[in-house]
């Protein structure tokens, strides 16, 4: 990753801002739906209707494996009720009464995608299929898929049933922070149960992500398929220090779409890894600028922004980046340390790529009429 001095960013942009940029050659993109992003910075690195709502099939899994590691213990002890046995396939069969770790019952969620394992999963943490899918669109909305909604632990056809390619994005991108999650979905093959328990059967688990298998640097993440959905694919793909996700939904239906979801999303990677760069464009700062106090007993107070910037960047964004500072003209007394009271902006043509809080670095205490007058006796000595 390369960092470049501030300084020298906004030099750049000054002396290149007259230029038009030249954007590189789009991916193909078969799907209906299609984002590329990069996971810290969260960036659109491509899109093709990546804010509109579609069925995501078995991608949905990807968020009831987060509740469950999030909300459940892997030793916990599931019981198959009868309601989930009859899950229609893809299915592990589970059996009514049947007993299996949650842990175990993971690796059969992500690997293999069975139906019945979801439902048993969701009862589990959720008390009910539908208590679980409320505490999946919650997560969703806190984690900024505030255009999602699962109706279903299992991906499976609902009216309240969507999300977009970019939600589904971030979903991954916070996914791929648990190292259990990760663990899971690169696992290859295993045999269930891990540990005996008594009232389990045994069961082998094969991963079916091809992707996995022929995209080098690939890490996950979840394949899908309804007749509604068409074929869907979550993928990701690390490379150095940048980490990619790429969804595409509704790749194609029948033998072309199955082959053509992961077609979708190897091309995603290939543009993102060939086209864009990891560039630290703002490093904590203090005394980044000062702000004018009023009623206060200073007349200034200085700011600091405690927090930095990587991006994904295309060579020609590097030299139309501007940083630009966002703050009040003056500020009232008092002030506590550590106020937000204004923000840097990072813009590429004027188009907000990030920014971060600047914060009053030291508390300023409102005048008293005693400061007043001390005031007044020492600039009249």
């Amino acid at each position: 990753m390369k960092t470049f001095p501030i300084s020298l960013i906004l030099l750049t942009t000054l002396l290149t801002s007259q230029f038009t940029m030249a954007y590189p050659t789009p991916p193909v993109v078969k799907a209906k739906g299609a984002v590329l992003i990069e996971q810290e910075s969260k960036r659109i690195l491509y899109g093709k209707e990546a804010q509109s709502p579609l069925p995501m099939a078995s991608t949905t899994k990807v968020m009831t494996c987060i509740i469950a590691l999030e909300k459940g213990k892997l030793d916990d002890i599931v019981t198959i009720s009868s309601k989930a046995a009859s899950a229609p396939e893809v299915k592990l069969h589970l059996r009514t009464g049947e007993k299996q770790r949650l842990g175990d019952l993971l690796y059969s969620l992500m690997l293999e995608s069975h139906n019945d394992t979801a439902v048993a999963i969701a009862e589990h943490i959720g008390g009910s299929v539908e208590g679980f899918c409320e505490m999946m669109t919650q997560k969703a909305y806190e984690l900024g898929a505030t255009s999602t909604s699962f109706q279903t632990p299992n991906g499976l056809d609902g009216p309240k049933h969507y999300t977009t390619p970019y939600d589904l994005a971030i979903i991954g991108a916070y996914a791929l922070n648990n190292p259990e999650f990760v663990k899971i979905i690169t696992t290859e093959n295993i045999v269930i149960p891990t540990v005996k328990v008594e009232g389990s059967r045994s069961h082998s688990l094969q991963n079916k992500n091809r992707f996995l298998y022929s995209y080098p640097d690939a890490n996950g993440m979840k394949t899908g398929f309804t007749n509604k959905a068409g074929h869907c694919f979550i993928g990701s793909a690390k490379r150095g220090d940048m980490q990619l996700i790429g969804v595409a939904l509704a790749s194609g239906w029948g033998n072309k779409g199955k082959t053509q979801k992961y077609q979708d999303v190897i091309n995603l990677m290939n543009y993102g890894f060939k086209n864009y760069e990891k560039v630290k464009v703002l490093e904590p700062i203090k005394d980044y600028d000062q702000v004018n106090v009023k009623k206060g007993v200073v007349k200034k107070v200085s700011l600091e922004c405690t927090e930095e910037v990587t991006l994904p960047l295309l060579q020609e964004e590097k030299k139309q980046l501007t940083i630009k500072k966002v703050v009040p003209t003056e500020l009232v007394a008092p002030i506590e340390k550590g106020q937000i009271v204004g923000e840097v902006e990072i813009r590429c043509n004027d188009v907000l790529l990030a920014k971060r809080d600047l914060k009053t670095q030291e508390a300023v205490r409102k005048a008293t009429v005693v400061d007043y007058i001390k005031g007044f006796f020492i600039k009249n000595r």
